[in-house]
């Protein structure tokens, strides 16, 4: 009997081809966009689980009421306490990735070696973090591999590139030139995966690491992620709850008797995190690290979701429309003896065998379109081809999927009476179905929130990009690496300053794009600490052409002056800074931290120098000594002639380093590399689904205007035009299209006002973008219908009504 209902649906499938391409076609592009974003929303989710131990790892994370901010920076002596006075916890180990302080780059290089190469990766932490994520070794021992000072581990890609061939455990590396300081490689690990949040190639040790006198034992000092295992069986709601009196017991008595610092320190609250929630779960807190975002996950799977709903929608409008064409066949296996039960059997066999052919059709087009999808997405995802569940999946998804597709038809086209049936009544009433109306309805709904979504994120980033962010990103050339030149430095920014096209040059690791230092201090007027709450604040260390090469405007005071010693004690502020301190006529005025004072020369307006998510917070600009980055102004049309002319200098100061560079704009563009990603993603799945939808509404146009055959041939021959034949075909599509605009409005708008939201500024969801994207959809469906109902108007009309 089976084989039977197959050679039945394989017959109907070859007889039928353009409804069959339409069905077949339709559900394959759904598919292929459900397995890229499956394999997307899988990678997302597998982050972390390969830690043996990923199920009792934390990390702590701090949420700072005053000033409201949340992040994973906590003081050195946090790790001790905790496994000291909490028997919950079985280990504590540290991680510092603060760039302030070393981490982030080095330039590298072998011992018995004068060549440096540039690397990035670098972070330092305990042994104990080793013990703790249990990080698989090829060489050294894991207990030991950082116990000692100015040890490192590395890993198994760079001990191929340094020490190809050989243990390197025991051999030295050089970091940034600095001879007299050694790193001796404890050990050799595993290429890290993808799907860690944790990404480095070089983890040197904490082991005898002071970065001042007393920072060890500083609560005052927030620079280190701190990691801790709970003992198993340990309740981590619990442990979290009972934790919360670590401020007690350490910040408050720590406040070096300041009352507003007190009262800064009972407003924090502590948390553990699960290591499992760090890439996906981390939205607002500040780590340094590179996210996911939970939210954009289950947004893809569902515009994937909805994809294949109006693929499987097309199959339902062309199974319920062509019932006519299947009534005399169900009246008449009635007739003889088939029962209800077994026609729903046969249908449904009909749809498990277009579901089985377009799986695998679908996969083939995933397969060749995977490339495509990791260049928009920024992965580098692969089908899991010989992982044992992926047959067994794909075949009960492609049964499921066919049987909740063909399951309406089925019940639909076996309800027909024998006798209505075979007299043919069955034909009128298939013409309009309000649930086909509906199902359209719902695939117009779809698109056009899609082109609305496409549209917002499209204008936002231009808007991010666009906007004016209050100083001159062009023709700014960052050279790194230039903590080799040591005290050639000044030399190098003078032989700059000599070159045609050379504006300005300044030398400061600090500057307003991601990837370069950040500074966070408490600020207050002086003698104001016991009056008014401090503000937290960046301290940004400059050089005396930094305003200037950056193209900052001072609005009130003055730039700081190489011909004024006492600038050294002087610091430039921005708006911000100067509204929440309250001074209202800044310029003279002296504001502290917990160290320093300085006297203030100026304002600045403000300007952006973090992604346009947050707002503009307070700075200083202090003048000081920061040599890695090298910024160079210029002004030229050559840029290729300025970029070897600067690479000569260069050479000439760093033989054995090879030069480093890259354009402010570049960088920050950069920043919003991740949102143009979503949103070159969104815009391919919206025209995606635009497409299945047209191929739906082909087969139903094309139905339509089969159906009205004689009633087109009767009009033309009463003096019809095409125009009207046109119009007489299209209507009721656009009318349904014009009722998905009305629903589909204040859906798109809420969902990316909620979006939106996620900026500190952003655009405004304007209405013409709703009435732009239901024209396009109006517009594509008005196309798509009438290219056959074009065809049926030119039709002879002799030949319509010749069996009449």
């Amino acid at each position: 009997m089976l084989k039977s209902y197959f050679k039945i649906a394989w017959r109907n499938l070859s007889k039928q081809r353009m409804y069959s391409f339409i069905k077949i076609g339709g559900f394959a592009l759904g598919i292929a966009a459900c397995l890229l974003i499956a394999l997307y929303i899988r990678h997302e989710l597998s982050y972390d689980l390969q830690y043996p131990q990923a199920d009792r790892i934390y990390r702590v994370v701090v949420d700072w009421h005053m000033p409201n901010s949340r992040n994973a920076y906590l003081p050195a002596p946090l790790a001790g306490a905790l496994k000291k006075d909490y028997p919950e916890v079985e280990k504590t180990g540290r991680l510092l990735a603060y760039e302030l302080f070393g981490a982030g780059s080095a330039q590298v290089r072998r011992s018995d070696k004068v060549e440096n190469n540039f690397e990035e990766g670098l972070i330092f932490a305990d042994q104990e973090l080793l013990d703790i994520l249990q990080i698989p070794f090829i060489y050294g021992d894991p207990a030991h591999a950082l116990d000692k000072p100015n040890t490192i581990v590395i890993t198994k890609r760079k001990a191929d590139k340094y020490f190809p061939n050989e243990d390197p455990v025991g051999k030295s590396l050089i970091l940034n030139d600095n001879n007299g300081k050694p790193y001796e490689i404890g050990g050799v690990i595993a290429d890290f995966p993808s799907n860690s949040h944790l990404q480095c190639d070089f983890i040197s040790t904490l082991k005898g690491v002071e970065l001042w006198q007393g920072e060890q034992t500083n609560w005052l000092a927030n620079n280190y992620e701190t990691y801790i295992l709970l003992r198993p069986g340990a309740d981590a709601a619990k442990f979290q709850a009972k934790f919360a009196d670590i401020k007690s017991k350490y910040l408050m008595t720590n406040a070096r008797g300041s009352t507003r610092i007190a009262e800064i320190f009972e407003k924090v609250t502590f948390a553990i995190q699960s290591l499992k929630d760090i890439h996906l779960r981390s939205e607002g807190i500040d780590d340094g690290l590179h996210h996911g975002d939970i939210r954009l996950v289950w947004l893809f799977g569902a515009v994937a979701c909805f994809i294949l709903i109006i693929a499987c929608i097309n199959f339902i409008n062309l199974s319920t429309a062509r019932s006519a064409n299947r009534a005399k066949e169900v009246g008449l296996r009635k007739t003889i003896g088939s029962d209800r039960a077994g026609l729903v059997r046969q249908f449904l066999s009909e749809s498990t065998l277009f579901s089985f052919l377009s799986f695998v059709l679908g996969i083939g087009l995933a397969w060749l379109l995977l490339p495509y999808f990791n260049s928009l997405s920024g992965q580098s995802l692969q089908f899991p081809w010989t992982a044992w569940w992926l047959a067994p999946l794909l075949i009960v998804s492609a049964m499921v999927v066919g049987v909740l597709a063909g399951l309406y038809p089925s019940l639909y086209l076996s309800s027909f009476q024998p006798i209505h049936a075979l007299k043919g009544n069955i034909g009128r009433g298939s013409r309009r179905s309000n649930m086909r109306s509906a199902l359209v309805v719902f695939q117009f709904t779809v698109s056009i929130a899609l082109i609305v979504g496409t549209f917002v994120i499209y204008r936002q980033v231009r808007y991010i990009l666009d906007k004016k962010v209050g100083f001159d990103k062009e023709q700014v050339m960052m050279i790194q690496g230039a903590n080799v030149l040591a005290d050639r430095a000044p030399a190098f920014k003078k032989a700059l300053l000599q070159l045609p096209g050379v504006k300005h040059v300044s030398v400061s690791d600090y500057l307003p794009v991601s990837g370069t230092k950040r500074n966070d201090n408490l600020f207050s007027e002086e003698g104001k600490l016991q009056e008014n709450l401090p503000v937290s604040g960046q301290l940004w260390v400059v050089d005396h052409d930094y305003v200037k090469t950056m193209s900052m405007h001072i609005l009130a005071g003055r730039d700081f002056s190489v011909d004024l010693p006492t600038d050294s004690q002087a610091v430039i502020i921005n708006q911000t800074m100067a509204k929440q301190l309250g001074l209202k006529d800044p310029v003279g005025k002296r504001i502290t931290n917990t160290d320093r004072t300085w006297t203030v020369i100026g304002v600045v307006e403000d300007f952006h120098f973090e992604s346009l998510r947050e707002n503009i917070r307070p700075l200083c600009l202090a003048i000081g000594n920061g040599p890695s980055i090298i910024s160079v102004k210029m002004h030229t049309a050559d840029m290729r002639r300025f970029i070897s002319s600067v690479t000569s200098v260069w050479n000439a100061f760093a033989p054995h380093q090879p030069i480093r560079y890259s354009f402010l704009d570049q960088r920050f563009a950069r920043m919003y590399a991740d949102l143009e990603r979503t949103g070159r993603i969104f815009s391919n799945f919206a025209v995606l689904a635009i497409i299945v939808a047209c191929l739906g509404l082909l087969g139903l146009s094309a139905f339509m205007a089969e159906q009205r055959t004689k009633e087109i041939g009767v009009r033309k021959v009463l003096g019809a035009s095409v125009g009207n034949v046109v119009a007489l075909l299209s209507k009721d599509f656009i009318r349904l299209a014009l009722i998905a605009i009305v629903i589909a409005s204040p859906l798109a708008w809420y969902v990316m006002q909620q979006w939106l939201n996620n900026f500190a500024y952003h655009i405004n969801v304007e209405w013409w973008v709703f009435i732009l994207a239901g024209l396009i959809v109006t517009v594509i469906t008005l196309l798509t219908v009438s290219f056959q109902s074009v065809k049926a108007a030119l039709m002879n009309p002799v030949q319509s009504l010749r069996s009449e």
